[in-house]
């Protein structure tokens, strides 16, 4: 017996409600993606069409740029050299208050950026907690660039301690234990197996890292102040631009979008790898 055949007409009618349905997702989906993408857009077709970008080459746009390349790798670099071990604790140790050292090196990273400054500032300003030790070794640290490099490994640290520590902990166990029964020490151990096996989470992390030390503002301002050559990194010269010269706001604003989409490709690179 052949069976029985549908007409296009109530075929169409059963497709109609889940092809209604689906404007349910595409049309808010779309809408934050506009919302999300037109800024962008918006900020380098300005920065072209008013030919902005030549603002690169002036003295305050060249002096941001090279502070905040220098001071971007020094803290990052030292996150790294600090952070890894650390992060390699915190993934396979089990100590008691491991969860409270979690919760503490985490934290910043949902702190408001005015706070960070702000706790930087009690912690390390002449009138902070440490400030007295420290001006009696003769060391100063507000409105300094080394302020920039502790607020932006402040900030951004967290992000590259909580990708190093997903890495270390995704390593197999079985690893572990066979390299103990073949006699490794605990540093050949971290040495030989978990660092190369984690090579690709920390490289993630050292791009999120450096990414967002380039980006920060607010503890940078509140703590290291805007001090032109000395502490007036690439956001805060865009901050001080809108004020006195539009040009190298959008310049820069460009230029740290760029290497944002660049870094961001890269990362989402080594995750698909």
């Amino acid at each position: 017996m052949s069976s029985p055949k549908i007409s296009p007409s109530l075929s169409a009618n059963r497709r109609s409600p889940m092809e209604r349905s689906l404007w349910l997702f595409i049309l808010p989906g779309g809408l934050l993606v506009g919302l999300m993408t037109l800024p962008v857009l918006a900020l380098v077709w300005r920065a072209v069409s008013s030919q902005s970008l030549a603002a690169i080459a002036e003295p305050m746009a060249l002096a941001a740029l090279r502070l905040s390349l220098v001071t971007s790798t020094i803290s990052t670099a030292v996150v790294l050299l600090a952070g890894t071990p650390l992060a390699y604790m915190l993934a396979r140790w089990s100590f008691r208050g491991r969860r409270w050292v979690e919760l503490l090196v985490d934290l910043p990273i949902v702190l408001p950026p005015s706070v960070a400054g702000l706790a930087l500032l009690l912690a390390f300003g002449r009138r902070g907690l440490l400030g007295a030790p420290l001006a009696v070794l003769g060391v100063s640290l507000p409105f300094t660039t080394a302020a920039v490099v502790i607020a932006q490994a402040f900030v951004a640290g967290p992000l590259y301690i909580r990708a190093a520590r997903i890495g270390f902990a995704t390593i197999d166990r079985q690893l572990e234990e066979a390299a103990y029964t073949e006699g490794a020490n605990q540093w050949q151990l971290f040495r030989f197996v978990m660092l190369p096996l984690t090579f690709p989470a920390i490289l993630g992390g050292v791009l999120l890292c450096w990414t967002r030390a380039l980006g920060e503002f607010g503890a940078t301002i509140l703590f290291a102040g805007n001090l032109l050559g000395r502490t007036q990194t690439m956001p805060l010269a865009i901050y001080i631009g809108f004020e006195r010269n539009l040009g190298v706001a959008m310049a820069l604003s460009t230029l740290l979008l760029l290497v944002s989409a660049v870094f961001l490709a890269l990362l989402r690179r080594l995750e698909r790898g």
